[in-house]
């Protein structure tokens, strides 16, 4: 009968635990605890570097490329270790590393790495932002930590490439990882049918509407055992999560694998929490403010290929077409990124060469260099009196003539929808509006929305001028512009109460903009 595990067991020794499922498939954890007693064949040896104790070949004083570790064959790499920056530790508010540092792992004496990414997202750390992670195989608290078992035969090099401005010295020292070791069992006898160990990072703007984004593309022999992946909707909050992540087995052209729904592929549903929650084989956290981050490690369910592996991230083919419009229009591009392990048989096909340092952040741009409001002047000339656009961030009233304003008293705003109207008022019961103009104006209430999500299958709404009911809305997932025509005897005391109100229990009433027009007479 399997034990559960103490409550002192800490991440370290699950993972001794944990090192046979990734290589010989084993899922027996009991077993292998039972196993720990065994004396086996080998030596653990360390190989050091970065810190003033090594030798100046192994710093970044004298070089940006450093190799910390190369050692003989046959044997196993059980972890890796780097410790924070001296300068991340002395000034945390001024500096964090970045994306600018890359390890590299050769084996066998191979020309082309077999693992190659940021060092930072190499250990589920994307950009370097977190402070605190733990996970099965990766952790990070002042340094970060890799449990990945690594056989090699002949020889392993692991190096870091600092590939950015600073040139080698006392300040690119303080920059860089200030001591690493990596520890091997060294002299033991790797089984044939034992992998190599691989990992490979990719970045792209993706237009969803046309194209996936793709994680990996492998040939050879081998075993997907694990990713982490964030997702964003450069320069706003929101992004969409009913994208599916699809495994492609030896060229098959439907997915053997595919996890509908890209939060649901990393272990929670109804979109990603508000909240980080990082577990031992999957996760998530919030990333760069408006993004989200995950990882999910596949150790009992590992994805098998003879031949290939695809892996890609995008809508699923019977997935509502209005994500692929909405997400195909200029300006709603999805910025992804992903790190991806698997092990294989050697050779493996060259893994993507890494974009400049500099193109490797994050996408920055602010929602307002894409957003077209009118002019004031273009305004005026058409009669409009009131500009209010409802849910935008930062500022709602565009332009009001005086005597004129808005003010939402139920609703509240969201602003992830794609452009051009990323933003809305909402609420599950009724959205209320009061617009105040001078007393006994007569003229024309235009208001637009729109139904991009369809949530719940789509918005079903009512609108009422001071209780009146004017108008019923639905199946406006292309967006609706109404004008309803309001008399003077609606606006005597000054104010016009706008209501609209839910008629679909499971979704929400939703607005965007709202103009008061007086035509010319």
């Amino acid at each position: 009968m399997a034990r559960a595990f103490p409550d002192s067991l800490r991440t370290t020794s699950l993972v001794l635990a944990l090192v046979p499922l990734l290589i010989a498939g084993q899922a027996d954890a009991q077993y292998v605890f039972d196993d720990l007693p065994r004396l086996l064949p080998g030596r653990t040896i360390s190989e050091n570097a970065l810190w003033i104790e090594n030798p100046l070949h192994r710093q970044f004083r004298e070089a940006k490329q450093v190799v910390v570790a190369e050692v003989d064959g046959p044997g196993i790499i059980t972890m890796i270790h780097f410790a924070l920056p001296q300068r991340m530790v002395a000034k945390p508010e001024e500096y964090r590393l970045g994306r600018e540092l890359t390890l590299r792992i050769f084996w066998d004496g191979e020309e082309s790495p077999s693992v190659l990414c940021p060092l930072v997202d190499f250990f589920c750390d994307p950009a370097g932002e977190r402070e605190k992670l733990e996970t099965a195989l990766v952790n990070k608290k002042r340094g970060w930590n890799a449990y990945f078992p690594m056989p090699f035969r002949r020889s392993v090099r692991v190096e870091l490439v600092y590939e950015g401005p600073v040139p080698p010295g006392q300040e690119l020292w303080e920059l860089m990882p200030c001591y690493s070791y990596v520890i091997v069992r060294q002299g033991i006898p790797i089984p044939a049918d034992w992998g190599y160990f691989h990992a490979a990072w990719r970045q792209a703007l993706v237009n969803m509407g046309k194209e996936d984004f793709v994680a990996l593309e492998a040939t050879g022999q081998g075993k997907f055992i694990g990713w982490n992946v964030t997702i964003r909707l450069p320069g706003r909050p929101g992004y969409p999560v009913d994208e599916n992540a699809k495994f492609f087995v030896d060229g098959q052209e439907v997915a053997t694998v595919e996890l509908q729904g890209i939060e649901d592929a990393f272990g929670f549903s109804w979109g990603f929490p508000s909240e980080e929650n990082t577990f031992l084989l999957t996760g998530f956290f919030p990333f760069q403010k408006e993004g989200a981050a995950a990882y999910r490690f596949f150790l009992g369910d590992a994805i098998s290929f003879e031949r290939s592996l695809r892996v890609t991230i995008g809508f699923g083919e019977r997935e509502d077409p209005m994500f692929r419009r909405q997400f195909g229009k200029p300006g709603n591009e999805l910025e992804l990124s992903a790190t991806v392990y698997w092990y294989q048989r050697e050779p493996h096909a060259a893994l993507p060469e890494l974009p400049p340092a500099e193109k490797r952040k994050p996408t920055h741009f602010s929602w307002k260099e894409r957003e077209q409001l009118p002019t004031p002047a273009e305004l005026e000339r058409s009669g409009v009196k009131l500009h209010f656009r409802c849910g935008r961030p930062e500022q709602e009233l565009i332009y009001a003539q005086p005597g004129y304003s808005a003010t939402i008293l139920r609703g509240f705003s969201y602003i992830g929808w794609p452009f051009p109207m990323f933003h809305t008022r909402a609420d599950q019961q009724e959205i209320q509006l009061a617009i105040k103009l001078p007393p006994g104006r007569s003229g024309i209430l235009r208001l637009f929305m729109i139904d991009p999500d369809r949530f719940q299958g789509g918005r079903h709404q009512e609108i009422l001028v001071n209780d009146k009911s004017v108008a019923q809305v639905k199946d406006f997932e292309d967006g609706r512009q109404l004008e309803i025509p309001v008399d003077a005897s609606l606006t005597q005391n000054g104010q016009i109460l706008l209501r609209i109100v839910n008629l679909n229990p499971a979704s929400n009433a939703v607005i965007s903009v709202v103009e008061w027009v007086e035509p010319a007479p």
